[in-house]
């Protein structure tokens, strides 16, 4: 299994998780695990997502990703989960 790490962080508007969800259904990655919360009008969301299925590379899928975050508003960050877990080790 190929786990990425998700995070969306701006100021809340329509269609938020539309857009990142709909991205990761057209790729074929499917989403483990999300939660987001909404405090004081920004919007926060981190999702565990697999993406072995994906035909594109882990890094053109944050690229991508990122760009969609520019588009509407928002900061999208991406890593691996391996990354993500060894930097949050204790």
């Amino acid at each position: 299994m190929k786990k990425l790490i998700i995070t969306v962080v701006g100021k809340d508007t329509v269609g938020i998780i539309a857009k990142v969800c709909t991205y990761l259904s057209e790729n074929d990655i499917n989403i483990l695990d999300i939660s987001q919360t909404i405090v004081d009008g920004w919007f926060n969301m981190m999702m565990v997502v697999d993406a072995s299925a994906a035909k594109k590379t882990a890094g053109d899928v944050c690229d991508e990703l990122r760009a969609i975050g520019e588009g509407i508003g928002v900061q999208i960050n991406c890593q691996s989960s391996e990354i993500f877990e060894q930097m949050h080790r204790i």
